[in-house]
């Protein structure tokens, strides 16, 4: 092999040379990360509502010696608790050597995901057809939601308070249901729709049956048979759906994508994919330094309002209960405290390169995204991590060989998008967004690298430790 010239090892010593995960990582490691996301499917395959995300996370903490925490508790170092917010959010901690005014070192992600919901008074029949009228939840391109299979995830609280599961459509025995599209052949006034317009809101109708209760002398009989099926499997009436949560999610499997297998095809990523990396890491800690909390929060999609959206008051709750326990001061513990807001960003896809300045996207299979600030054009929305911060988490990669790359979500005039980051800086702490690169971003079906998603793993650890 020849000798590199002077000019050349003067280029790769000042200047940045991204180079894929593929040709960095020995094929050993490569195993080991498609090995470790065989895990992260089953998670995937598990939990597509921040409902059963936020079960999933309670179970594997309490198999791992996690204690739920109450207020009256007494704390000490090694001590691992969560905190359930009404079965939507969850916070768990293991308690640090240090004081805790020494300050948190914070994991936060959420569980929600763009999806569709129905609404309150849903059922209705049509032309001998029954259907549930919906409502979308979180920015969804509408068209792709119809003529996929779906499932009904949730709950449904009944008049006397009985709580009923819902989950209909991931059993290879369960039905799906579905939203129907027009034929081509019949779509020339759609056709002339804008794409946003392609499928309206109130053109999403789930159709869910067509056989008739066999009565000749009512009306609406394909209603009333669905309703029979429901009275008798859930012991529900219709106005008990006053009283609901369900939730339509795609029907499919996290699924391998490639000839190579390197990548994921699944629901959800977004978020779950730094929930999950994020829960990985936490549950892992073991008597940390610095005290150590994963957040997996709900409502991200939109906007981060209502009592389990990280606009709200639990999670400082937490820390000043905590704080009370542990004799500290709780405006020092979150001034003092680092966090990493664990979301994903827009991947580079070729086959629509305009919508990105190359020189500041994301790659799939080259890391980790560190994202200085999010936002919209003037980075409106946005905390915009001090430099500071930036060069310290750049440091804890670099000295634990994890790879990343930094990214924007888009061309500065083009929209942009936001994350839980702001309301977490504007508490006092140091905030920085970290995640994976994601192709077909809030799709029903988005794609990610398996590299990606180990390396963000790895990045997770490394910050905590």
């Amino acid at each position: 092999m020849a000798e590199k010239s002077e000019v050349k090892l003067l280029q790769e010593k000042i200047c940045s040379q991204p180079k894929h995960a593929g040709l960095k990582l020995t094929e050993e490691e490569i195993q080991k990360a498609f090995d470790w996301n065989e895990h992260y499917k089953v998670f995937l395959d598990i939990a597509k509502t921040e409902r059963e995300a936020c079960r999933f996370a309670v179970n594997k903490a309490k198999e791992l010696g996690f204690t739920e925490f109450k207020r009256n508790d007494e704390l000490k170092p090694g001590d691992k608790i969560y905190y359930i917010n009404r079965d939507k959010a969850v916070i768990l901690a293991v308690i640090g050597k240090e004081h805790l005014n020494a300050g948190l070192r914070v994991l936060a992600a959420h569980i929600d995901c763009p999806r569709i919901d129905l609404k309150q008074h849903p059922l209705y029949e049509e032309r001998e057809i029954a259907y549930f009228k919906t409502h979308y939840y979180g920015g969804i391109r509408k068209y792709q939601w119809t003529a996929i299979p779906l499932a009904l995830h949730g709950i449904i609280v009944k008049a006397d308070g009985d709580i009923v599961n819902v989950k209909i459509g991931e059993d290879d025995s369960d039905p799906v249901f579905v939203i129907s599209d027009l034929l081509p052949h019949l779509a020339q006034e759609q056709n002339k729709r804008t794409l946003g317009e392609g499928i309206k809101g109130e053109e999403l109708n789930l159709i869910i049956g067509s056989l008739p209760f066999r009565d000749d002398e009512i009306s609406n009989k394909v209603k009333l048979g669905i309703m029979d099926i429901l009275s008798k499997k859930y012991g529900i009436v219709e106005d008990d759906f006053i009283s609901a949560e369900l939730e339509i999610v795609p029907a499919f499997k996290a699924r391998d994508i490639g000839f190579d297998r390197s990548m994921i095809g699944a629901y959800g990523h977004d978020d779950r994919v730094c929930a999950y990396t994020a829960l990985s890491a936490l549950l892992e800690t073991k008597n940390p330094e610095k005290t150590c909390v994963c957040i997996l929060t709900d409502k991200e999609e939109t906007g981060s309002d209502g009592n389990t959206g990280l606009k709200s008051a639990y999670f400082q709750n937490f820390i000043y209960d905590i704080a009370e326990i542990l004799n500290a001061n709780p405006r020092e513990v979150i001034t003092n405290s680092e966090c990493l807001s664990a979301d994903v960003n827009a991947a580079f896809d070729p086959t629509f390169p305009d919508v990105v300045e190359k020189g500041n996207a994301s790659y799939i299979n080259y890391g980790l995204v560190m994202t200085k600030y999010t936002g919209a054009r003037g980075k409106a929305g946005t905390s915009d991590c001090g430099a500071e911060f930036v060069g310290k988490v750049r440091k804890i990669f670099d000295d634990n060989k994890v790879i990343f790359q930094t990214g924007e979500l888009g061309k500065v005039d083009l929209g942009g998008g936001g994350t839980v980051a702001a309301y977490l800086a504007n508490l006092g702490m140091d905030v920085l967004d970290i995640g994976v690169p994601v192709i077909s971003m809030h799709s029903p079906f988005e794609l990610v690298a398996k590299t990606d998603v180990y390396e963000t793993y790895k990045g997770f650890k490394a910050f905590l430790v």
